[in-house]
């Protein structure tokens, strides 16, 4: 026959287990004293059950106990709280005069480590948190899932991280990033085949990617946009592998050619402009660049737009301070907008040939020696923390600053 207190006990130690094996499962040496929960958190009352520790040095058992103390870490949430553990563990004594650390704390494996202010199970998962989302965004996602942290901490635990193992990679991007935009480049190596970055160099010199490259003899491809020190430093590092101009740079290429539209027509043969000294000559130079645009050309659209809008205000009656007001333009444009009685004449200087065959998109393979020039890289954001993606399925290399000002 079973007592009221006998079986008050035994539904006492089993709901402790339970909660042990709900709180702990991968632990068998802590045991769970109390739970208290409020509004907002929940505190776990618990302490280590091992018999001792190994001395950390030489892995010897200490004799004797020194003293306990209580350790407050952060664990993973639970139901939408936020959870503490108040865990009490023992700092022994060895007794051993010629070892100079007389005492130490036991550490529990898999749940804390030494000065840490949380849980291992929770550190693992603020890294995810920060190798998904970086900093600012990942500190306001650990707030809404009861794990509060600023974005500072955050970066030190992704820093925290060992650096992984960097296979011999066979496809290579080489591209630049800024960390002062307009000021200081440096060069970004990526595998093309796994999409991960390599190494970061803190120039864009030739001298340095050749230094890079020749100490790795196993590179067949270099994929790279087409920057003169790039193309020398991937020719006297590995002359053996073949140069690739990306993908990105030439559909960029490709579509500044078609922005541009077609060249300008010839001047108008005429005597009389020949001599500059003439003012029927500088009237048939004005005239000569006043051509039409064709139709659908985007900068040619927004031009004759703007020119029927000023023109239909200013019929109106509106004044130009007045016009400039309604469209957000400068009295300065409305004034020249005004002046001009059809929109051809603003297209001047907006079409012409390609200032330099350096912006043909048609160049995609050169060897070490006939490398394709440089183009216009046009100008794109640098993206956070030096982690480049490029695409597996082409050789490419994704554009992430702008190789120089034009």
């Amino acid at each position: 026959m079973v007592s009221g207190a006998g079986l008050t006990l035994w539904a006492v130690e089993e709901v402790v287990l339970r909660l042990k094996e709900l709180l702990f499962p991968a632990n068998a040496d802590i045991a769970v004293l109390s739970v208290g929960v409020d509004i907002e958190r929940e505190r776990v009352d618990a302490q280590c059950t091992m018999a001792g520790a190994a001395f950390p040095g030489c892995g010897v058992c200490p004799t004797g106990v020194h003293s306990s103390y209580l350790r407050f870490l952060a664990d993973v949430p639970s139901a939408g709280r936020s959870v503490v553990l108040q865990l009490r563990v023992r700092r022994f004594r060895r007794r051993n005069t010629k070892c100079p650390r007389r005492t130490f704390v036991e550490q529990i494996p898999g749940l804390t480590r030494k000065y840490g202010q949380r849980t291992e199970r929770l550190r693992s998962t603020l890294t995810a948190v920060g190798l998904a989302l970086v900093g600012r965004v990942g500190a306001r996602l650990a707030a809404v899932l009861s794990m509060p942290i600023s974005r500072s901490t955050v970066l030190r635990l992704v820093e925290a991280l060992p650096e992984p193992e960097v296979s011999t990679a066979r496809v290579v991007g080489v591209d630049e990033y800024a960390t002062r935009k307009g000021r200081r480049y440096g060069t970004v190596l990526v595998d093309v085949e796994t999409c991960r970055p390599i190494d970061l160099l803190p120039d864009r010199e030739a001298s340095s990617l050749a230094a890079w490259l020749a100490q790795r003899p196993g590179i067949e491809v270099v994929c790279r946009d087409r920057a003169p020190f790039f193309a020398e430093g991937a020719a006297a590092g590995a002359p053996q592998a073949v140069q690739v101009a990306d993908r990105w740079h030439l559909w960029h290429n490709l579509s500044e050619a078609a922005e541009r539209g077609p060249p300008a027509p010839p001047l108008p043969p005429s005597p009389r402009s020949c001599d500059p000294g003439t003012r029927a000559g500088a009237r048939l130079r004005k005239e000569a660049v006043q051509f039409t645009l064709p139709t659908g050309h985007s900068f040619a659209e927004r031009t004759r737009a703007k020119h029927a809008t000023i023109h239909a205000l200013l019929a109106a009656g509106h004044s130009k301070r007045s016009v400039a007001r309604q469209l957000g333009m400068s009295q300065n444009t409305v004034q020249r907008f005004s002046r001009a009685d059809r929109p051809e004449g603003l297209f001047s200087g907006r079409t012409g040939p390609p200032s330099s065959p350096s912006t043909s998109p048609t160049s995609t393979i050169a060897g070490p020696k006939g490398a394709p020039t440089h183009g216009s890289s046009g100008r794109r954001a640098c993206p956070s923390a030096t982690k480049a993606a490029t695409s597996a399925s082409a050789p490419t290399c994704t554009r992430s600053a702008p190789c120089r000002s034009r």
